[in-house]
């Protein structure tokens, strides 16, 4: 019998074949294996690379983790009491057996769903793979465990904290774009075109906290260039495959990422206050948010340039 082909070996096949979006034939050329092995070795890797990784880079959900997140938006991205900004993409694949118009998205093509929580160092906090690309970003959201344990209240978020101009009292919050329902803990931009000038900041202010979560996507993709291409493989291959590249995404922004020292950034006071008020609706806690944002605490030098 032959030696089995050892553990760096494995590595190794795997990162090229995510890293290079080579296919499994070249892997038989340059690692001479076989193509069903080639195959194999991609699948068991990336899903011990999951179960083993991922709890240690992925941040657990306690309240210090949270205030962390939100103190570095704050300082990047001059939003404040935000968790992480919310997305899916699109993975484009080749249509799974026996699963007819079910991943035909809106782009016309087959594609299986990455949703996904980036936080402002483009690294994500959450992820959640195998939504059908005919399914919204709403409907894949609500069937996730994220969705559930914020609706439950069990992710540890913060209690509410103080925002200028008046102190009012607002929960700390997600950030989407408008295809995402709006809650308590997930805002999103106002909707239609005749917007007050406040709306407007308040939506050039919440998609420079939401850019976070594309340019992660983007990074991603360019980096594990798997995705520049169909996936050519079974469900719960493509399932592994992308959930490694999201944690191994991880690592490597722990590891060598770029981290920007020089962004602009605004001040906003810790204010302590008496006012016990605290905002509880969906829609009155993005009034205060917006209120902040053109107060003289909390606004923008350069806000009314841009929108």
């Amino acid at each position: 019998m032959r030696m089995s082909i050892p553990p760096k070996e494995m590595l190794a096949i795997t990162l090229r074949y995510l890293a290079s979006g080579c296919s499994l034939t070249d892997l038989f050329f340059t690692y001479r294996i076989g193509v069903s092995t080639a195959s194999i070795i991609v699948q068991t890797t990336t899903e011990r690379i999951w179960q083993c990784l991922a709890k240690l880079h992925f941040p657990e959900a306690t309240q210090e983790n949270w205030l962390n997140i939100a103190a570095n938006f704050k300082r990047s991205a001059n939003f404040p009491l935000c968790l992480g900004a919310i997305d899916g993409k699109h993975v484009r694949i080749q249509n799974f057996p026996n699963e007819g118009s079910m991943n035909f998205n809106y782009k016309k093509y087959h594609s299986m769903v990455l949703l996904a929580v980036a936080d402002s160092d483009y690294k994500f906090s959450f992820v959640d793979v195998g939504g059908y690309g005919k399914d919204c970003d709403s409907n894949i959201l609500k069937q996730t465990e994220l969705w559930d344990l914020l609706i439950r209240k069990q992710l540890n978020i913060p209690n509410p904290a103080p925002l200028p101009p008046h102190n009012l009292k607002v929960p700390y919050v997600f950030v989407a774009d408008e295809a995402f329902p709006m809650q308590e803990n997930a805002m999103r931009p106002f909707g239609g075109h005749n917007l007050t000038v406040k709306q407007r900041i308040f939506n050039y202010r919440l998609s420079r906290a939401r850019r976070f979560v594309e340019c992660a996507f983007g990074i991603l993709t360019n980096k594990w260039r798997i995705f520049h291409k169909p996936l050519i493989m079974s469900r719960r291959k493509a399932m592994a495959v992308i959930k490694c590249c999201t944690l191994l995404h991880n690592i490597v922004r722990e590891m060598d990422g770029y981290r920007p020292d020089d962004l602009v950034t605004c001040t906003l006071d810790a204010v302590t206050s008496s006012t016990t008020t605290m905002m509880k609706t969906p829609r009155g806690i993005r009034t205060v948010f917006a209120n902040c944002f053109v107060s003289e605490i909390g606004a923008l030098p350069w806000q009314m340039s841009k929108i």
